[in-house]
């Protein structure tokens, strides 16, 4: 009699028992707080890069109830560098209704999950089953090329048709048992072994049956996003710098690039910025122009051509209020800055 092949799931939770990662930061005393950051900061974020920001995020904001309560400059300021800052912003605006509408207490299915700011449906599904060990199919990037090669999904994931195939496999593929285990493996498959380039299909547990492999198209899969030139944009921005290497910062509107965090006045690339500067903030200084920093989002390239006004003292009619601050003064808060602002000062602020 023909010895049966262990299923798909089976097979993986095999693999993960022996081979899987337990020992990130997020596995490491659950609770759905913990497993909710976690699978926010790793959305588009590779591991290796959220574990430092993870473990300072804990550090300061161990609760829902401490994160709720947090100025939201300080929930940016720990998220500086990090990118895709719309998350920081859901991420607040979900403890404070957790917190103040919830009970503080987590909803436990998927549907009620997803009402949460920030949290779609793959989201809600990791925490559902991790935090909760409920059944809850997921959809990470990783599982989408895991599940792509294994039963050959051809179509970018973005398309309605190839994300709805998708689902289809996670939903059938997915597990009653060990719910919690099964969504560590199989997002450690695809960031361990099923990866990008250069998958690792000799150690797979489930290649015996992947048709990727068996006709040699893993590349094929997933299918690539049609690729279209980024357009580029520009912008002047001035630092304006005052006697104790002070740095005059505005914070930006929330919606938009870098919503709620901290830049440099920007000046459109036409405009003259010492014009500007005597315009807007009635400082008269000799410019200097720096280098451009090229900064690219995803859906364009910005080139940031910055101004540099030293001034003689720190002027009077600059007043600090709620949008605008001298960063390095003594008083200057724990604020979060746009990343090429970073960049900028620190090039110019010397420790």
């Amino acid at each position: 009699m023909a010895a049966v092949t262990p299923s798909f799931a089976d097979r993986l939770l095999n693999w993960f028992d022996r081979h899987g990662r337990k020992d990130l930061p997020w596995q490491q005393d659950i609770n759905p707080y913990r497993v909710w950051v976690s699978e926010i900061m790793l959305q588009q974020t590779q591991v290796n890069t959220v574990i430092p920001y993870y473990l300072a995020f804990m550090k300061s904001f161990p609760t829902a109830q401490r994160l709720a309560r947090a100025p939201i400059d300080q929930v940016l300021h720990h998220w500086a560098g990090l990118g895709y800052y719309a998350r920081a912003r859901n991420l607040h605006k979900a403890a404070q209704f957790v917190v103040d509408e919830l009970g503080g207490e987590f909803p436990d299915t998927v549907e009620e999950m997803e009402k949460l700011p920030g949290v779609g449906k793959s989201t809600a599904g990791a925490i559902i089953s991790i935090a909760f060990k409920k059944r809850a199919p997921i959809l990470d990037g990783n599982v989408k090329r895991v599940l792509a090669r294994h039963r050959a999904i051809a179509g970018w994931p973005g398309e309605a048709a190839t994300l709805k195939a998708l689902w289809e496999a996670s939903e059938a593929t997915t597990p009653k048992k060990r719910p919690a285990a099964y969504s560590q493996a199989i997002m450690d498959l695809g960031a361990t072994l099923c990866t990008r380039s250069k998958p690792d299909c000799d150690h797979c547990p489930v290649a015996e049956d992947c048709i990727a492999k068996a006709e040699g198209t893993q590349a094929n899969f997933p299918g690539k996003k049609p690729k279209k030139a980024l357009p580029v944009k520009a912008v002047q921005m001035l630092i304006i710098e005052a006697p104790g290497q002070q740095i005059l910062l505005e914070q930006r509107p929330a919606q938009g690039i870098w919503g709620g965090l901290w830049s440099l006045p920007e000046v459109a690339i036409e405009e003259s910025a010492e014009d500007a500067a005597l315009q807007r903030f009635g400082v008269e200084s000799k410019s200097k122009t720096m280098p451009v920093l090229r900064h690219t989002f995803s859906h364009y390239h910005l080139d940031i051509h910055p101004i540099h006004l030293k001034l003689a003292s720190v002027p009077a009619q600059i007043m600090e209020g709620d949008q605008r601050l001298w960063y390095n003064s003594p008083s200057t808060p724990e604020v979060g800055l746009a990343a090429p602002v970073q960049k900028l000062l620190k090039q110019l602020i010397k420790k």
